[in-house]
């Protein structure tokens, strides 16, 4: 699992990525199709077209960081939309990286009166 820090920000490129793309080649799409500083630390989360693959840029303030999770069996769920940035809760991402859909979340019942 990734040590994400409390009061990082967490963005989704939405559509699909380049998953040939290294460090660099994320870092320079996070600048100029998203516009946003990819040194600033925050994470930013790409999915690969089959959408069993995801990478994850991060810049902990000492160098830049990828991690990457491939899926057995089944997709990491994503927004329908084709180009842009979302952004998530940390929570939110844990879900995503283990396959849950973040997007349809049911809270469990809760009891109204104790006794």
């Amino acid at each position: 699992m990734i040590p994400v820090p409390s009061g990082v920000r967490v963005w989704l490129a939405a559509g699909a990525s380049d998953m040939r793309r290294g460090m660099n080649g994320l870092a320079l799409q996070v600048q100029q199709a998203l516009e946003r500083d990819p040194h600033v630390g925050d994470l930013y989360v790409f999915r690969g077209r089959r959408g069993n693959l995801v990478k994850i840029l991060w810049h902990d303030g000492l160098g830049m960081s990828l991690y990457a999770k491939r899926l057995e069996r089944g997709r990491f769920v994503w927004p329908q939309a084709a180009d842009g940035v979302v952004s998530l809760t940390p929570a939110m991402l844990s879900m995503l990286l283990e396959g849950i859909d973040w997007r349809h979340l049911q809270r469990t019942w809760r009891p109204e009166a104790a006794g």
